[in-house]
């Protein structure tokens, strides 16, 4: 018997299901088919994730999300990637006077206390009917869509369910206005391991909303090591993205908008920036404890150092309580290229880069401030000194050559 797409839903339903994920499925659940959202896990969580906020607060928050200004498709899910990752202001009164608070949709730190659900077979009406087959709500927010295909049908393959996708864009696009990942994936071509020797092999890909056909990436480890990459098999790639804590945090901090004012892309870490940025904190928070020398972060060309090194300046922030990152590079169109890609990213970063024009501006730039802070250099404006141009202990740096290698230095005071 050919294996369909109904078996392969299933057989994702069950890893999920695995992973803890509760599995419903859509015909059954008795909601208006108008909403993208599930509002029953919406309302319950959001009131459990804000124990403090008043009725009218959570009140607020819900009609945030549900009420987006006009606009493009890509500026809607812009607004609400920021909800996803920073919480959404609301505003509420108490005694006759008004107050604002932070409302969150998502607990990144207590897992458990969010909803996770795997749902298939959801109907959602808009321009017209459609039925995507597999959706992941995190509190009731859909925030990945999965669109499967199986080899039993010549005329169908992955590249097949990406026109699908591109498809509900256009027919239903309410749904990806909380869409955070789309997954493509199919059972025919043999690039991200095989499910059983009957099945065949797989090719399952992730992307965003902006992503074009080509730029869906596949992800080949669960843990990041290289022996678990060599064999990757079928649960590969779902249990390497949508593990709990993992796609909390890929939500939080390895999806980002990148925005020069004219066109606007959303971008999902690849798996080897994902765990090698994992890799470089936990090195940088190591080496804050001991000879302050944080290692080397090699990238090949073109595998997107500039991004890597964002998502790493992102990751800081949180994990070293708002240190000041000075960038410092060899070469003045390298640093002109690294200073763009950080500005295009500085919602994503809550903070827009500088450049230190010499040393003496380095110096009042450090003094300026106790914390925060991007600083862009080139080695070519220091000369020798050993006069400490900082004797803050927050400081990290970065020093970028030309050959595609990072070397992180969180240093106890900064040396021209």
């Amino acid at each position: 018997m050919p294996y369909t797409e109904a078996d392969y839903e299933n057989a994702i339903i069950r890893l999920f299901e695995e992973m803890g994920y509760k599995h419903v499925y859509g015909p059954d659940i008795d909601r208006d088919y108008k909403c993208p959202l599930y509002m029953d896990e919406l309302t319950t969580a959001v009131s459990r994730l804000n124990p403090t906020l008043p009725d009218d607060a959570i009140a607020d928050a819900v009609y945030k999300l549900t009420n987006f200004e006009n606009g493009e498709l890509v500026q809607k899910n812009a607004v609400f990637t920021d909800y996803l990752q920073n919480g959404i202001e609301v505003r509420y009164n108490k005694n006759g006077e008004e107050y604002s608070a932070i409302c969150y949709i998502a607990d990144y730190k207590n897992i458990e206390n969010n909803s996770f659900i795997i749902a298939n077979q959801w109907t959602f009406v808009e321009n017209e009917e459609k039925r995507p087959d597999v959706i992941l709500f995190i509190n009731g927010l859909p925030v990945v869509l999965m669109e499967l295909k199986s080899p039993s049908r010549e005329e169908t393959d992955a590249s097949e369910a990406y026109k699908q996708i591109r498809n509900y864009m256009q027919i239903i696009p309410s749904m990806f206005i909380y869409n955070a990942i789309c997954v493509m994936s199919d059972l025919s071509v043999s690039k991200a391991g095989t499910i059983t020797s009957k099945m065949g092999s797989t090719i399952s890909k992730a992307g965003t909303i902006t992503s074009g056909e080509d730029r869906y990436m596949e992800w080949k480890t669960k843990d990041g090591s290289y022996e678990n990459t060599q064999f990757a098999q079928f649960d590969t790639f779902f249990e390497g993205i949508f593990q709990k804590e993992r796609l909390l945090d890929i939500l939080k901090n390895f999806i980002l908008f990148s925005n020069d004012g004219i066109d606007r892309f959303k971008i999902f870490a690849g798996y080897h920036q994902y765990f090698a940025v994992k890799k470089a904190v936990e090195s940088t928070k190591k080496a804050t404890k001991t000879d302050g020398k944080g290692g080397v972060f090699r990238h090949t060309q073109g595998s997107g150092k500039s991004l890597s090194m964002v998502f790493y300046a992102h990751l800081l922030q949180s994990e070293l309580e708002s240190p000041t990152i000075v960038v410092i590079t060899d070469r003045n169109d390298l640093d002109d290229q690294l200073y763009l890609q950080f500005a295009k990213c500085r919602e994503f970063l809550r903070q827009d880069p500088v450049h230190a024009e010499s040393r003496e501006h380095l110096r009042s730039l450090l003094e300026g401030r106790k914390a925060n802070g991007i600083i862009f250099t080139t080695m070519q404006k220091f000369a020798e000194s050993g006069e400490a141009l900082s004797e803050r202990r927050n400081i990290i740096v970065m020093a970028l050559q030309a050959r595609q290698m990072l070397t992180i230095l969180p240093r106890v005071s900064i040396q021209a």
